[in-house]
Order: C-alpha cells, then structure tokens, then sequence
C-alpha cells in the first residue's frame, strides 16, 4: 500500500473547508427543537405561575406540603431555563477549540436541571417533612380551603403541560425514540413528578383536616422529597452517560458493521467504535483491513465511498473516520517479511 486515505498530493483531506479546519455541521434549530422549546416554555410558565400561587397559599395556610410543593415548582422553573439554555447552546457550530461541535451542551444542562431537582426540589420538601414532625403546624378552614384551591389549579396546569410533553413524545415517535431528546425527556419528568406531588400535597392536606394530626402533611412532603430525589438521580445517571460519551445504540453499530463487512475490499472490520456527540451528532470510528493489491486511488476512492453509505445509512453519523491497512502488508509484517507500516487515519466528514 503506497498510501492509506490521503489526497493525491499525500495532504491529508478534508470534504468541509480548507485543510485544518474542523467541518461544519448543521446545526440550525430543526422542527423538533422548535417544538421542544415551545414545551419547555409552556412548562416555564405553568411553573412560575403555580411556584407564586404554591408560595403565597402554603404562607397563609402554614402547610409544610404546599411550600414543599412551591420549592417544586421554583426547582421545575429554573430548569426549565436551564433546558432552553441547553437547546440554544447546543446548536452552535463546531470551531477549533471545540471541532465536534457543542452537542454535549444538552446533556451538561440536563445534568444542572438533575442537580436543581434533588437541591432546591427534594432537600427542601425533607426540610419541610422533618420540621412539621418536629414542631406540628395549625391549619384554619380558610387554610385548608385556600391551600386545595391552590393545589387543584396547580393540578390542571401541571397536567396540561404533561399532556403537551407527553403529545410531542408520541409526534417523535413514541417510547425510546420520542425520549431521545435530554430536554424534552426532563420536562416529562418533572411535570410527571409534579402531578403525582400534588396529588401527594392533596392526599397529606384532606387527611390532616379530617383527622387533626400535621403527621400526614409531614408525609406528604417526605413522600414528595423522596420522588424528586428518585427523579433527580434517574436523570442525572442519564445525562452522565451522555458526557462520558456513550456508544450509539446497538441497531446504529450492527448496520454500521454489517454495511462495512459487506463491501468487496474491505477483508476485516478489525475494530468498530461510536460515540454519542448530541441529539443528532454520533462519532464513527472503524479500523479496516483491506484486500491486497489496492493503489493509492483506489483506497481513497473507497475510503469516500464507504464514508458516505455510512452516513446515508445511519444519517446522525456525521463525523466519521476510518483507519485503513493492507492485510497482506500486515500479514507479511506478521511474518517477518517485510517491515510494517504505521497505519494512517482518514477523518473526513461523511455525508458531505
């Protein structure tokens, strides 16, 4: 082999820009990112709303459920900023100091939103939980009254924001496919938290009244404390998979190989990894023997076209690279025969 994946001068070739400089990759906001900022904006609303409304009530009631619930909502709300920070972010082009782009900006404010869910959201409600146990709480009718108005509107808006997530996952696609997205999965989660702790909220006010014993309110908030925790740990394990980097699913990677032990000169797939880059962005790296007896030209020749049935065949993998080697080379070097040669990596973009 004379040459492994260089252009015909022996400079090494890039299909976006000039030589050295990182390809530039789509990163316009799509139809999904439009729609998913409208959710998480419909869901910042509902949350300041209810927040204030939670506040005020749980203040005048003097219910350690309903101001578990406020701290919620405030929590739900500054997250939501956190997500549309992430959805703008994430979009920016990739330059030299970042060369695969930014799509990782989703999954880090994911992670803050996590964070923002177990501190302001969970410790809180435990706060309240334990100091109701310790020094009991005396609610008025009006309280009562007041505090469950509170608690039902937060109930109708928190539920139409869900129904609204929850439709945008089913135009997605359902399921894993609709859950892709970091920020939408979040808003799903906190609105779906949110629901059950009201219900929650609801359930501890309506027994304390009937019975007289603040215990059932301090359950109420230890019981909420307890699922934003849960929560918050399920998203944070999730968007700390995502930063570490996580391979691309196993469908993506069995195509991927499939396709690349299908082509004529390839003779091994030596080595296949992936990366999960963002939401549309997955790193593709093979190491490939080819059949002997291929020139210069012809290596660079495959080498392009096999980028591009890769990325037409997995279309979020946009940063694909291939280390080529001779087989024969190497077999020979394995013998003896012949010194081996060092291996030299294409990173051309595919797709272009």
């Amino acid at each position: 082999m004379r040459a492994r994946g260089r252009g015909r001068g022996g400079t090494p070739k890039c299909e976006a820009g000039t030589p050295g400089k990182p390809a530039e990759v789509n990163r316009k906001p799509n139809k999904a990112d439009r729609r998913t900022r409208l959710t998480v904006l419909v869901a910042l609303g509902a949350n300041l709303l209810i927040a204030v409304a939670k506040a005020v009530g749980g203040l005048l009631a003097g219910s350690p459920a309903l101001l578990s619930e406020a701290a919620h909502s405030v929590a739900d709300s500054m997250n939501e900023v956190f997500l549309l920070a992430a959805l703008r972010r994430s979009r920016r082009p990739a330059d030299h100091r970042h060369p695969f782009g930014y799509g990782k900006e989703r999954f880090f404010w994911s992670l803050l939103a996590a964070v923002g869910i177990f501190v302001m959201g969970g410790c809180f409600s435990f706060f309240q939980g334990v100091e109701a146990l310790r020094n009991g709480a005396e609610e008025s009718f009006h309280g009562y009254v007041a505090g469950l108005a509170v608690l039902g509107v937060a109930l109708l808006a928190e539920g139409g924001s869900l129904i609204r997530a929850l439709h945008q996952v089913r135009r997605q696609g359902g399921g894993a496919d609709g859950m892709r997205d970091p920020a939408l999965r979040t808003v799903v989660a906190e609105d779906g938290t949110a629901v059950i702790g009201v219900m929650f909220a609801i359930t501890g006010m309506v027994l304390h009244m009937v019975t007289g014993q603040v215990v059932w309110e301090a359950c109420a908030s230890l019981a909420i404390g307890a699922l934003l925790v849960c929560v918050a740990y399920w998203l944070g394990r999730d968007a700390r998979e995502q930063l570490i980097g996580r391979a691309a699913d196993e469908e993506a990677s069995r195509r991927i190989r499939a396709l690349l032990e299908a082509q004529p000169e390839i003779d091994s797939v030596e080595a296949l990894l992936t990366m999960q880059l963002g939401l549309d962005s997955t790193l593709v790296a093979a190491r490939i023997d080819l059949v002997p007896g291929l020139d210069s030209e012809e290596v660079e020749e495959v080498a392009v076209r096999i980028k591009r049935s890769v990325a037409h065949t997995v279309p979020e993998a946009d940063q694909i690279f291939l280390d080529v080697t001779d087989a024969g080379a190497t077999q020979a070097a394995a013998r003896g025969n012949v010194a081996a040669e060092s291996p030299a990596a294409t990173g051309e973009r595919g797709g272009a």
